[in-house]
């Protein structure tokens, strides 16, 4: 057998030097090669056969000191080592000529007497075999490669397209639909009938045996294709994703059917990201994967942009504005929205199997009541009119219980002009359901029954874990067991402030003692300085902050507080209100319905002047629902729960906008280039 070594400058006829030192390639030692060894004194000289080698690195070319290492081990085993004429080993330059010379290296050995004849060891002849190997599968994937770039270069790319930049690539994926059109070949049809889903297809045919193929059972399936990969010109294989699950399909010459048109042109024009329709039979490869085997391939939606790798997209600016593409590469995202919906369905069928009725009620009215928070205004062009956004349905909810609708709910959104962080959003859905004839504490019993079931029901188990600062964080415990402890606020306040707030809680005196405390506890103190702002403010920073991994009950908030709530039958100054708070952040808002229209219209009269103020947050006086008061509204229990924050606990993400398909975003600025948004965001993905 013959190998070549490959030097970069051709050896001078008096260069008979080798590296002596494999340490060191700056360090060189003449040495003086004879054709053939001296065999010991008095000894016959043996007749040489010729073996030769031609030796290719493990780098393109043979290093110098491995081959000088090699030569000496020859040696070492007392065999005859001889050169080719001129032969020089010399060290590397940057300026040595890009042309080699081929200089056969020829290893003697003897055939003397066996008691004279020297052998190599079993460890060199089994290195010897792993070097031909390793250079005889280098040199087939460089064929490989060359073949590739060959193929490429004929298919009009001068380089392949995974080397390309998104714009080259989109351009030359706009190119394939044009000339589709020129063929007549529809690049986007009107329908491709689908016999199985991709799960329906795992489910039916998932139990067959290793190697099984059902030739006559004809299924056609669709898909976005996630990768792709070849083995030869007539067989290609292809991984297509549906409905969260991930089916392989073997495209295989031998069952193309020849009405589909010519089976290579066909599958060269796929790539990743394409929307495929596959018609062909269910089986499994001899590894025992699952595959659909087609007869016909057929192009539905091709992706013109370069596709991100499958959950490598982490730029969270891209995912958001590009909720779509997070999707399609993000198995994760898609997880996140399916227990958001099922969040949404489970507490749907838990109030209709208790007689609720789901209603809807308007999303635009002329004041902007129910809650207290700033509203968006908006303007009705054939009325004239301005309305606000709702910021809650309460009140209209509220007037359905006096119309005899004694158990109604809605599932929608809210509109609140507020800050945007990393638990606000400005558009935000909310559940509310109102119950005549019950109270705060039936309500608490009935959220403690639908959370717990719900986390149980999801989770299967009523301890989830949860990553406070996000997924690099640490993971703490949350643990929905019932019951949940429930505090009163103002107790709570006093108890880890050891104070006594001075009564009344409105009070100029008590105003003054809640600033006091507020600076001496180093909190801010809020903007205008109400004496409801002022309460909050003492809440969060004493209260809120104990629920932590359980969910607490925060009860009893003061009337100046709870403008809609009815005050505490037992306690003055206070009212029948809880909120369900857990990691400190609020999940519900209840409390006994204030049924009083006479007290209602005094407490919107101190809403009215808090307003006044400075207060934007503060509501107006609705004389709509006033008046309906006066027609009897029954004892009544009203509730509230934000789904967007339960969505975030039980789906592990410490940030609103994850769990919002659309979030609240500042537009980006037109680039006025098609096709570049896309394009960036595949920049961004690729550099994660």
């Amino acid at each position: 057998m013959r190998r070549r070594i490959q030097y970069e400058v051709p050896p001078s006829p008096t260069q008979t030097r080798m590296c002596a030192t494999a340490g060191d390639e700056r360090r060189q030692a003449a040495h003086d090669v004879p054709a053939a060894s001296q065999p010991a004194k008095g000894k016959p000289v043996p007749q040489p056969s010729f073996l030769c080698w031609e030796f290719r690195g493990w780098s393109g070319a043979l290093r110098q000191q491995s081959c000088c290492t090699y030569l000496r081990s020859l040696n070492a085993y007392r065999l005859p080592v001889s050169f080719s004429p001129h032969l020089a080993f010399k060290r590397r330059s940057s300026t040595m000529a890009p042309n080699a010379e081929a200089v056969d290296v020829k290893v003697s050995q003897n055939n003397g007497a066996a008691g004279e004849e020297q052998k190599l060891s079993a460890s060199e002849r089994r290195r010897l075999r792993k070097a031909e190997q390793a250079a005889a599968k280098k040199e087939s994937k460089q064929q490989q490669q060359d073949a590739s770039a060959a193929q490429a270069k004929k298919n009009g790319a001068e380089k392949p397209e995974e080397e390309l930049d998104p714009t080259q690539y989109f351009e030359n994926r706009c190119q394939l639909v044009e000339d589709l059109k020129k063929k007549g070949v529809p690049a986007y049809p009107h329908k491709f009938q689908v016999s199985l889903s991709i799960p329906e297809f795992i489910k039916k045919y998932g139990s067959l045996a290793d190697g099984d193929h059902l030739e006559n059972e004809e299924v056609q399936i669709a898909g976005r294709i996630t990768r792709v990969s070849s083995s030869g010109q007539k067989l290609r294989f292809y991984d297509v994703r549906g409905d969260g699950e991930k089916l392989q399909v073997m495209a295989n010459f031998s069952y193309h059917d020849e009405k589909a048109g010519d089976f290579a042109e066909t599958h060269n024009r796929f790539r990743r990201g394409d929307v495929i329709g596959i018609r062909g039979f269910p089986g499994k490869s001899k590894r025992g994967e699952l595959s659909i085997f087609p007869r016909e391939v057929t192009l539905l939606s091709p992706c013109l942009h370069m596709l991100p790798e499958r959950n490598s997209l982490k730029d969270f600016d891209v995912r958001f504005r590009h909720r779509y593409l997070d999707l399609i590469v993000n198995d994760e995202a898609r997880k996140t929205f399916l227990i958001r919906s099922r969040i949404v369905k489970f507490v749907r069928h838990f109030l209709e199997d208790r007689g609720f009725v789901e209603v809807e009620t308007p999303m635009m009215n002329v004041i902007a009541g129910g809650a207290a928070a700033r509203p968006f205004k908006t303007h009705h062009n054939d009325l004239d009119m301005d309305l606000y956004m709702r910021i809650a349905p309460e009140l209209f909810l509220k007037m359905l219980i006096v119309g005899g609708m004694d158990r109604v709910f809605e599932i929608g959104k809210n509109f609140r002009n507020e800050g945007i962080d990393m638990t606000h959003n400005p558009e935000f859905t909310a559940c509310e359901f109102y119950w005549a004839y019950a109270d705060y504490n039936d309500l608490m019993d009935l959220t403690e029954e639908m959370l717990s079931s719900m986390v149980k029901a999801i989770h299967g188990t009523y301890q989830i874990q949860f990553h406070p600062d996000g997924p690099g964080g640490e993971a703490v415990t949350l643990d929905f067991t019932p019951p949940f402890a429930r505090l009163s606020m103002v107790e709570e306040i006093e108890k880890q402030a050891k104070v006594t707030l001075p009564r009344p809680l409105d009070g100029d005196e008590c105003i003054a003692f809640m600033k006091d405390l507020l600076q001496k506890s180093k909190v801010d103190i809020p903007q205008p300085p109400t004496s409801a702002k002022l309460l909050d403010a003492l809440c969060g920073h004493y209260v809120e902050c104990q629920a932590t991994t359980k969910p607490v009950f925060i009860t009893e908030h003061p009337q100046i507080m709870s403008p809609l709530a009815k005050w505490h039958r037992s306690k003055p100054e206070l009212t029948e209100r809880f909120e369900l708070f857990l990691m400190g952040k609020e999940l519900c808002n209840a409390y006994t319905e204030l049924n009083d229209p006479f007290k209602q219209r005094e407490c919107f009269m101190d809403q009215a002047k808090a307003k006044a103020a400075g207060d934007d947050e503060a509501t107006c006086i609705d004389e709509v629902f006033c008046t309906s008061l006066e027609y009897g509204l029954p004892p009544t229990g009203g509730w509230g729960l934000g789904i967007d924050r339960l969505t975030m606990f039980l789906s592990d993400h410490n940030t609103i906008k994850e769990v919002i398909l659309f979030p609240a975003m500042r537009p980006q600025p037109p680039t006025g280039v098609q096709g570049k948004p896309a394009a960036e965001a595949g920049d961004a993905s690729s550099s994660q």
